[in-house]
């Protein structure tokens, strides 16, 4: 009888060691970062949505940081703070390469996974990129002005200068009108972060006819193409303008026919995916963290998860609508 209960009690004791193991991967002491290159923007509030879901299904501590604005300094702040505090792992969209691949890389070097979203920085010893494939998603927009434009017209882009996502956009739009020379670039303006500098720059331009009239406005960022509508509104309409990204103000003006369409991306999944690897890797580290991967043809590691685009208009601008909605109850 004493044997029976001996076995018995070990029986009970590996069952529930075995338990804690299993829930032991995870645990709230785990803390994983989302830096964001702007904070404000509901794009950036739907991928922090993304990575606080997956953060409650594995249990762990999601922290989301980024600057009110777009400020690269303040973003690789923000990411030299997140280092010092050694976290499981950073997820970081790059407003700038230039000033955000040495942290990126000081991060790595320090035993921390980085993954970059949205934006990357492919020079760094970041492990992969999760996001848009911009240059097709730039194609698909070209196609969309050469379509509305007839093959010919004047456009103006408005853009971030240093944000390697937005010049991959800019390439892809370039790559489709090189067949289509009727098409002129008038100008690419760096709004430098501030949407008010589009809206000046389309008020100042709507008045101009003849040669000089500007047919199209092209927003390359997810903030102008509402300040670029407004404007447009105010002048009577009549000009061309495609947007970026599913904003519900953007949303808003396709179905008012202000904007033609806008350039979807998936910023929730982004957010959501990025968790979720970061979680893998640091549970299941490489024997190199800083190795590139994308030279290794046995790698754990993808290059590049493309997240999927598509062009919203008239025709299913309401499935988007709908869409957003549910999310929000």
């Amino acid at each position: 009888m004493k044997a029976k209960k001996t076995t018995a009690l070990a029986l009970l004791t590996l069952g529930v060691a075995f338990l804690s193991g299993c829930g032991a991967r995870h645990s709230d002491k785990e803390v994983y970062y989302l830096i964001s290159a702007d904070s404000a923007l509901p794009y950036w509030q739907t991928a922090a949505t993304g990575f606080k879901a997956a953060a409650a299904q594995y249990h762990v501590t999601a922290r989301v940081v980024g600057p009110d604005g777009h400020d690269p300094q303040a973003e690789a702040a923000e990411l030299q703070k997140a280092i010092a505090s050694k976290p499981a792992g950073i997820l970081i969209s790059v407003a700038d390469i230039s000033v955000l691949q040495p942290q990126i890389d000081a991060a790595v070097s320090a035993g921390i996974p980085v993954i970059t979203m949205d934006s990357d920085a492919a020079g760094s010893r970041r492990l992969y990129f999760i996001g848009t494939n911009n240059l097709e998603a730039g194609q698909m927009g070209g196609r969309r002005v050469i379509q509305k434009l007839g093959g010919k017209g004047n456009v103006v882009f408005f853009t971030l200068s240093g944000q390697p996502n937005l010049e991959d956009r800019l390439k892809g739009f370039k790559d489709v009108f090189q067949s289509r020379p009727e098409i002129k670039i008038v100008d690419v303006v760096d709004i430098k972060g501030d949407a008010r500098t589009a809206f000046d720059w389309t008020q100042e331009s709507l008045p101009l006819s003849g040669p000089k009239k500007i047919d199209a406005f092209i927003c390359l960022d997810s903030a102008s193409g509402k300040t670029v509508a407004d404007a447009i509104k105010r002048s009577g309409g009549g000009r061309l303008l495609v947007a970026w990204d599913v904003n519900q103000d953007t949303l808003d003006g396709i179905k008012a026919g202000v904007i033609d369409s806008t350039i979807a991306q998936k910023p929730f999944t982004m957010g959501y995916l990025g968790l979720k690897g970061l979680d893998e890797v640091f549970h299941a580290p490489p024997k190199q963290l800083g190795k590139d991967y994308s030279a290794d043809a046995f790698a754990p590691y993808p290059a590049f998860v493309d997240t999927g685009t598509s062009l919203v208009d008239s025709s299913n601008v309401d499935l988007y609508i709908a869409s957003a909605a549910d999310h929000q109850r």
